[in-house]
C-alpha cells in the first residue's frame, strides 16, 4: 500500500431503520469531530419546544461513543423520554490511486462495513415490543435497585489493599531478622 495514497471515501447511502417517522424529524448526525457542547444545545432547544415530539440520533464508527453520551444527557436533562435503538453496519468504498500514475498500477476500491448506531428518542410512547426499547426511568429504576442491595449488605468489597493475605508491607521482610542475613545451613 505505499505505493497508492487514499483520494475518497464514498459512503454508501442506506435507510434509517425505523419507519413511520414524521418527514419532518430532526436528525441529529453525530461525527467524531462534532462538539458535544454545540449538538445538545441545538437539540436540547429543540425538543423543548411543544411542536418537536420526537429527535433522532445517529453516528457511526468513532463518532458511536460521542451519539450514546449524547442521548444519555438528553434523557437526563428532559425526563419522561422513550427510547429505541438500533445497531446496524453502512458501507463505505475508499478509493486509493497510484502514487506514482506511470508505474502501471490500478486503482483500488475497498468496501468496509463501519458500524453505526441511531437512536430515536420520543417525548410520546412508542412501541414498547420492538426490539431496543427503553421505558422512561427504566436506567434510573436499575442503579436503585443496586444501591438498596449495596446497602443491605448483599455485594461486599474485599477489604484490604489487593496484595493477598499475610502481605503487610511494601518490601517483605528478611527472613533473619534486623540487620542479619539468611545463611543456607
Amino acid at each position: 500500500m505505499e505505493n497508492y495514497k487514499k483520494s475518497k471515501i464514498v459512503e454508501k447511502p442506506s435507510p434509517l431503520p425505523f419507519t413511520n417517522l414524521p418527514s419532518d424529524i430532526i436528525e441529529m448526525k453525530v461525527k467524531d469531530g462534532s462538539k458535544i457542547r454545540n449538538l445538545m444545545g441545538y437539540a436540547i432547544g429543540k425538543m423543548e419546544s411543544d411542536s418537536v415530539r420526537q429527535i433522532l440520533f445517529t453516528g457511526s464508527g468513532k463518532a458511536i461513543s460521542k451519539t450514546i453520551t449524547c442521548v444519555e444527557i438528553m434523557k437526563r436533562r428532559l425526563k419522561g423520554l422513550h427510547q429505541i435503538t438500533k445497531v446496524l453496519f453502512k458501507q463505505t468504498e475508499e478509493i486509493w490511486e497510484p502514487i506514482v500514475p506511470e508505474a502501471g498500477l490500478d486503482a483500488l476500491t475497498v468496501k468496509r462495513n463501519i458500524p453505526a448506531i441511531c437512536v430515536l428518542l420520543s417525548k410520546d410512547a412508542l412501541d414498547s415490543q420492538e426490539p431496543g426499547y427503553q421505558a422512561p426511568g427504566s436506567f434510573d429504576a436499575f442503579w436503585i435497585e443496586t444501591l438498596k442491595a449495596e446497602s443491605q449488605g448483599q455485594i461486599k468489597r474485599k477489604q484490604g489493599g489487593g496484595r493477598g493475605p499475610g502481605h503487610t508491607g511494601k518490601y517483605p521482610r528478611s527472613v533473619g531478622g534486623r540487620g542479619e542475613s539468611y545463611k543456607k545451613p
